[in-house]
C-alpha cells in the first residue's frame, strides 16, 4: 500500500526557471517525491519531460536521470540543466552573443515579420541564434539556447504562439513586457546558471521517441504523456511552434503557409488518438515492467482511469491510483469562456 508522506521539495528545487509550460508539474512535486519516496531507486528515467522541472527533482534527490523529451525546446531545458553538472555560462560571454559578428540569414525578420515581436527584437533573436549555433561548448551553447526561449516566452502575453500580435494592445503591466529582449536574456541566463549544479550522476538529456529510448532501463519510470481528451487537443508543437522552431533552427519542419502564426507540422505522436494513446501505454508498461511505474495523469483523459489500470495491471502485481489534492480547469477550444471542467490529477503506480 503506498503511503503518502509529508515530504518538503528540497530548496534547489525552487532555483529551477518558473516556465509557464502547458501541464508542467511544478505545484505537484511533493505529491510525486512522496509516492516515489516509498520505494528503494537509484536511477529515474523522466520520460516525457516538457519543463524538465519532475526530472531535475529528481536530480536534486542524488538520482541519476535519464531526461526524454520529443520536443528539442523541451530536450534544451534538460541538457543545460540536468545533464550539466558544472558548465556555466559568463555574463560576458552572454552580452558577446547580443553583438552582431558578421552576415546572418534574417529568418525571423522575414518570416515572423509583425507577427510576434517588434522588428528589433526580431533582429535581435537572428543575432543571438546565429551566434550560439557558432558556439563550441555543447553546454554553453544549452544554456544559451534556453534562455532565448525563456527570452521569447516571456516576451509573449500567456508565453503562446498560438495568435498574432503584439504591442500595447497584449500589454498586461507584466514587467516582462516593459524590459528589452537584451535584458530579458541576460536575466535569463543568469537564472539558467543558478540551477546548475552537480548531484554527482552522470545524467543524460535525450530528444526522442518515447517508445524508443534506448538503454538499459531505469529503476524508476515517470510518465507524463501528452493527455488524450476529445475536449481539448494535446498539440504542444501548435502552441509553442516558434520557439521549439528556436531550439531546432526550423531543421526539418514542414511550415503550413496558410496558417496566419507560420506554425509548422505537430510530431506525429500516438497519444493524438484514443485508440493510439492505449496502445503506446501497454507498449510502455510491457517495456519497463521490471522498473517502478510512476503515470501522471487527469481525470478526463482517454483511456478512462479504470482502463488504465486493467492495462497496467497486466504487467504489474500491485497497482494502485493515488489521488492528488489539485484540481484544474480545462477549457474546450471552441468555447474557452464559457465551458469549463473541473479536471482532476492522478497518480497510477505499478510495483
Amino acid at each position: 500500500m503506498i503511503e503518502i508522506k509529508d515530504i518538503k521539495v528540497p530548496e534547489q528545487v525552487k532555483l529551477y526557471p518558473p516556465t509557464r509550460f502547458m501541464g508542467s508539474k511544478s505545484k505537484l512535486l511533493s505529491e510525486i517525491m512522496s509516492v516515489a519516496s516509498n520505494f528503494e531507486y537509484k536511477s529515474v528515467l523522466d520520460l516525457f519531460s516538457g519543463s524538465g522541472i519532475v526530472g531535475y527533482m529528481f536530480k536534486c534527490l542524488g538520482k541519476k536521470v535519464v531526461s526524454n523529451d520529443y520536443m528539442y525546446m523541451s530536450a534544451t531545458f534538460t541538457k543545460a540543466m540536468i545533464e550539466n553538472n558544472k558548465t556555466v555560462l559568463p555574463l560576458d560571454e552572454a552580452r558577446e552573443l547580443l553583438l552582431k559578428k558578421g552576415k546572418n540569414d534574417k529568418f525571423v525578420e522575414k518570416k515572423y515579420k509583425g507577427l510576434y515581436f517588434c522588428d528589433a527584437d526580431n533582429r535581435l533573436i537572428d543575432i543571438l541564434r546565429t551566434n550560439i549555433k557558432a558556439m563550441d561548448d555543447e553546454y554553453k551553447k544549452a544554456i544559451a539556447m534556453t534562455a532565448l526561449i525563456r527570452s521569447c516566452t516571456k516576451k509573449r502575453p500567456r508565453g503562446l504562439f498560438t495568435y498574432i500580435g503584439f504591442g500595447e494592445k497584449y500589454d498586461d503591466g507584466r514587467r516582462d513586457l516593459a524590459i528589452s529582449m537584451e535584458q530579458q536574456f541576460l536575466e535569463a541566463v543568469e537564472a539558467v546558471n543558478a540551477a546548475v549544479f552537480n548531484n554527482r550522476c552522470k545524467n543524460i538529456s535525450i530528444c526522442g521517441d518515447a517508445l524508443k529510448v534506448p538503454g538499459k532501463a531505469p529503476d524508476l519510470i515517470y510518465i507524463d504523456p501528452p493527455y488524450y481528451s476529445p475536449m481539448s487537443d494535446n498539440e504542444y508543437v501548435r502552441r509553442y511552434h516558434f520557439v521549439e522552431g528556436l531550439a531546432r533552427d526550423w531543421e526539418g519542419v514542414e511550415f503550413q503557409e496558410h496558417t496566419k502564426t507560420k506554425k509548422f507540422k505537430s510530431y506525429p505522436t500516438p497519444f493524438s488518438t484514443r485508440d493510439g494513446a492505449e496502445s503506446a501505454f501497454d507498449t510502455l508498461f510491457e517495456k519497463y515492467r521490471k522498473s517502478i511505474l510512476i503515470v501522471s495523469y487527469s481525470s478526463n483523459s482517454q483511456p478512462t482511469q479504470e482502463e488504465m489500470v486493467e492495462i497496467m495491471k497486466r504487467y504489474k502485481d500491485n497497482v494502485e491510483v493515488v489521488p492528488i489534492d489539485y484540481t484544474y480547469f480545462f477549457g474546450n477550444q471552441k468555447a474557452a469562456k464559457t465551458h469549463r471542467n473541473e479536471v482532476k490529477e492522478f497518480l497510477f503506480v505499478g510495483y
